[in-house]
């Protein structure tokens, strides 16, 4: 029997606050959603990386590396991706 993954489509989806550079951070978990889904748009809100707990440590495995690379992936293939800062 032939595994086949399932492929989800969806118009838009809001990811928000990764803490990319926390221990915290799921980053696994998101590389399984977005490989698993195809989005229209995708908009990144919130605290995306935690550039103020890099200063006091340094954490970023692998995983943190891979999510920018596959966020930015389905970006390129004609979908809009939006980075909305956030406000202070």
């Amino acid at each position: 029997m032939t595994w086949m993954a399932k492929m989800h489509d969806y118009r838009t989806i809001w990811i928000s606050d990764l803490h990319l550079g926390t221990r915290g951070c799921k980053a696994e978990f998101l590389l399984d959603f977005l490989r698993d889904t195809e989005a229209e748009t995708i908009y990144l809100v919130g605290d995306i990386i935690d550039g103020w707990r890099l200063k006091k440590s340094w954490y970023w495995p692998q995983a943190h590396n891979d999510v920018i690379p596959e966020g930015s992936a389905q970006g390129s293939q004609g979908d809009a991706s939006h980075l909305r800062p956030r406000k202070s």
